[in-house]
């Protein structure tokens, strides 16, 4: 018994908040935030996270030929729910027609993907289950400040989704390796939310907010995703050279270059789209791979290596054979409802 990825699928919102945009709100330019980031431009909201998720999970299982039907769990990778109960992954679930799968969030943050990819494979290949629908994906909008340029200029909102089965092949899992580092977590933290929440902050400040520690993430970042790289290549009995393609979670372009530097891994062999989305956290990394599998970048029994860090702090790192299949069986005409605001009107209903 093999395990296979055989169905993805990607939700963009269409409002586009370019820099030469976001510099009229904020005090920065396009050129102080590409070359300090790499992003050119992101993309913003105007409804739900459930909703886009459906999207990206609708394209997916065209991608598969797969009757939602059929799927056994619905796993939702997300820092920013949609509500804490019912779980967002339960409202996906309902959206496309399943009433008897099993339906969870999980919350590892920007790593929240590569978790989510382990969990299915493991869940798989345990005989438990057979099919399974994992999304992952971030309405960070809505809790930023928009007045804050150091998070502001990151983020952006977007899903993307696979199905994963199994399937009668060699295909599997060849490593995987998941970290969290509490003791440095309060330097990615998204503050005031759940049962810590404050009613009584001063009503002048903005009620969430994204804050971080911008030199204490960059080199944790890159030093966490390296060594995981090097023990996940190790576990599977691999070099830096068998690997095909890299997709990492699109933070910031200073980190995946440096990333890639210490790992000896040519960056013409890793997926960036950070400058069309931004950071979509648990949404970037199979956003990327949808992108690169309709580009033809992903060959037939590729060795792909997944790399993610994030809040926690968490890091990750897997790599699988890819198997054969490389084009979608049956396309979706699934799309979010338009939207007749700018990205800017978007922002300023947020703000209030």
């Amino acid at each position: 018994m093999g395990i296979e990825i055989t169905g993805w699928g990607k939700c963009t919102p269409p409002s586009i908040l370019t820099n030469d945009a976001l510099s009229t709100i904020l005090d920065t330019t396009d050129e102080w935030i590409t070359s300090r980031t790499g992003v050119k431009e992101r993309r913003i909201a105007h409804t739900s996270l459930s909703d886009m998720g459906t999207v990206a999970a609708q394209h997916a299982l065209a991608s598969a030929n797969k009757d939602p039907k059929d799927i056994d769990a619905v796993i939702m990778a997300t820092c920013t729910p949609e509500y804490i109960i019912p779980s967002t992954a339960s409202i996906i679930q309902k959206n496309i027609g399943n009433k008897t799968a099993a339906a969870f969030d999980f919350n590892s943050a920007c790593s929240g993907f590569v978790y989510g990819l382990t969990t299915a494979y493991s869940l798989i290949s345990s005989g438990v289950m057979k099919n399974i629908l994992l999304v992952g994906g971030e309405k960070v909008s809505f809790f930023l400040d928009w007045t804050a340029r150091d998070t502001a200029v990151l983020f952006g909102d977007a899903a993307g989704a696979v199905v994963i089965e199994s399937v009668d092949t060699d295909s599997k899992l060849y490593s995987s390796k998941l970290t969290c580092d509490p003791f440095l977590g309060e330097a990615l933290m998204l503050k005031n939310f759940g049962s810590s929440m404050n009613f009584d902050r001063d009503k002048d400040s903005y009620f969430f907010g994204i804050s971080f520690v911008g030199q204490e993430v960059f080199k944790n970042a890159v030093k966490t995703m390296a060594k995981l790289a090097e023990e996940a290549l190790t576990e599977a009995h691999l070099t830096i050279d068998d690997i095909d393609l890299c997709i990492p979670h699109q933070a910031n372009l200073r980190i995946l270059e440096a990333t890639a530097r210490r790992c000896n891994f040519p960056m013409e062999k890793m997926i960036i789209n950070l400058e069309k989305y931004g950071n979509t956290s648990a949404g970037s990394i199979p956003i990327a791979l949808t992108e690169a599998i309709e580009e033809g970048k992903v060959k037939p029994n590729s060795k792909m290596l997944f790399l993610a860090f994030g809040g926690g702090l968490t890091g990750a790192a897997a790599i699988i054979d890819w198997g054969s299949k490389v084009t979608s069986i049956k396309t979706s005409d699934a799309a979010l409802p338009e939207s007749d605001k700018t990205a800017l009107e978007l922002i300023k209903e947020i703000s209030g």
